[in-house]
């Protein structure tokens, strides 16, 4: 069982910055792929982006591409989210994942994700 807590939400002006952090325990950190999802007030969950098991490899949606970095330090169980160029569009509670899939590629399928955080918001001002 991985319990994993989000923290760096807040607000932010647009253009301004913010650094997401997932703390993970209770697990093999190192065997997960991380990623980042986000829902708005009155839509769907999305997803963000993504990193594999080792830090090889990563995959962003199209409207963060550029903007935001995923990362991950496998000796501190932590994944960060570096989010730069914020946007107002980017207003939505942000939550932290785990998938135990340990392949090369990333899912970016909700459902394929095993372990959710609790969420952190973040708020963009136009």
């Amino acid at each position: 069982q991985v319990q994993l807590v989000e923290s760096g939400g807040g607000l932010v002006q647009a253009g301004g910055s913010l650094r997401l952090s997932c703390a993970a325990s209770g697990g093999t950190f190192s065997t997960y792929a991380m990623g980042w999802f986000r829902q708005a007030p009155g839509k769907e969950r999305e997803f963000v982006a993504a990193i594999n098991w080792s830090g090889g490899n990563t995959y962003y949606a199209d409207s963060v591409q550029g903007r935001f970095t995923i990362s991950r330090d496998n000796a501190k169980n932590t994944v960060l989210l570096q989010m730069n160029s914020l946007k107002p569009e980017d207003t939505a509670v942000y939550y932290c994942a785990a998938d135990s899939w340990t392949g090369w590629f990333i899912r970016i399928d909700q459902y394929e994700y095993d372990y959710w955080g609790q969420g952190t918001q973040v708020t963009v001002s136009s």
